[in-house]
């Protein structure tokens, strides 16, 4: 049950968990007063991925500025707010640690509470904030999707920070292998929207890979499908290669670039989003069924995918929430919340505490 402040209780969030710089400013728990985000996506996309050492040198440059133009977009000076609420974990040491020193400054220089915020715990509270008059968080009990490029999980929401992890991925996260296989099929970075946008007005019923069920649990596994996607464009480009021999000869195979093969590429970047949104939204579903829950949350950066949104509705009786676009993908506003309701239950902590990498929601307690 939520404890309900007897004045204005303002949150300054930093988020810095990965790739993104962020900071915001959120009024009660509901209210953005500002919300920035500084991304490095341009940097990282001539790697295929996030580049940890780089990710942390820009956080560094970009940290300071964010915070101060979160606060000059709020109105508002340290004076202003009542806790500083910080991304401890899970995430890129590196990167967290930048945002957890900034947190730790101002905190030290200005005597305002310091509030530790798990990163997945963030994303569960993305429902909560005010983004127009017909937003409506979840009800209680509810089951949480939350899927990313790091993490894949179902979570049973009791309450307020009363959790219970049903199961998550065992190999490679949903948005991590979106990202792989849009790398094999030179869609470039990131390849959620990528794969996407070039499955639009694709078949995704052109090839059928896998799906890994991994019975009896609410786990998924992702590694099979990835795998099965660099299967068929070898065999593809195997076959091409065939056809080279037969008309050029084998004496001339030096000449033969598998790289200018021409793939189905949006087929097959279709039928894999299929594959995996199929997985997603039935393990999901099944998980609210078993717990009685009329409500389902998805959130995390993979949950802006179209095919996924629509599927999870499409299927579930119930209810679905999904955050607006700019509150899936990582940001300070979400933190920021689940600092106030932390902040709201007692909680502060101390100047000497280490960022967590592998911080597990399994492990948080009220």
């Amino acid at each position: 049950m939520s404890i309900q402040p007897e004045h204005t209780i303002r949150i300054l969030g930093i988020e810095s968990s990965c790739d993104e710089t962020a900071a915001a400013v959120v009024e009660n728990g509901t209210k953005i007063l500002s919300n920035v985000v500084a991304t490095q996506i341009d940097l990282h996309a001539q790697y295929g991925g996030v580049f940890p050492e780089l990710a942390s040198r820009e956080h560094i440059k970009a940290i300071y500025p964010v915070v101060e133009q979160a606060l000059k977009k709020a109105h508002l000076d340290l004076s202003g707010i009542d806790a500083i609420a910080v991304t401890r974990g899970p995430g890129l040491p590196g990167s967290l640690v930048v945002g957890i020193n900034m947190a730790k400054g101002l905190a030290l220089a200005s005597g305002i509470p310091l509030v530790g915020v798990n990163h997945m715990e963030g994303h569960l509270y993305s429902p909560w904030l005010e983004t127009s008059e017909e937003t409506t968080p979840p009800n209680f009990p509810f089951i949480a999707l939350i899927v990313s490029g790091g993490h894949t999980e179902i979570v049973l929401v009791r309450d307020h920070m009363d959790y219970e992890r049903l199961g998550s991925t065992q190999d490679d996260a949903a948005g991590e292998a979106f990202d792989k296989v849009a790398r094999l099929l030179n869609l470039g970075y990131p390849g959620g929207p990528a794969i996407q946008k070039i499955s639009a007005d694709a078949n995704k019923n052109a090839f059928r890979f896998p799906r890994s069920w991994m019975p009896g649990t609410h786990d998924f596994s992702f590694s099979g499908i990835k795998t099965s996607v660099l299967h068929l464009v070898t065999d593809l480009q195997n076959r091409a290669k065939k056809v080279w021999i037969n008309t050029y000869g084998v004496q001339n195979i030096k000449n033969f670039d598998p790289k200018t093969v021409k793939l189905p590429v949006a087929d097959i970047a279709a039928s894999f989003q299929e594959s995996v949104v199929d997985v997603l939204v039935t393990k999901t579903i099944k998980a609210a069924e078993e717990y009685g829950c009329k409500e389902i949350l998805i959130a995390g950066g993979v949950s802006a995918n179209k095919a996924l949104r629509e599927t999870m509705t499409e299927r579930f009786s119930g209810k679905v929430h999904v955050p607006p676009i700019y509150l899936c993908t990582d940001n300070a506003a979400m933190i920021a919340t689940a600092g106030y309701h932390r902040f709201l239950n007692g909680q502060t902590d101390s100047l000497d505490f280490d960022a967590l990498p592998t911080w597990s929601i399994a492990s948080l307690q009220k």
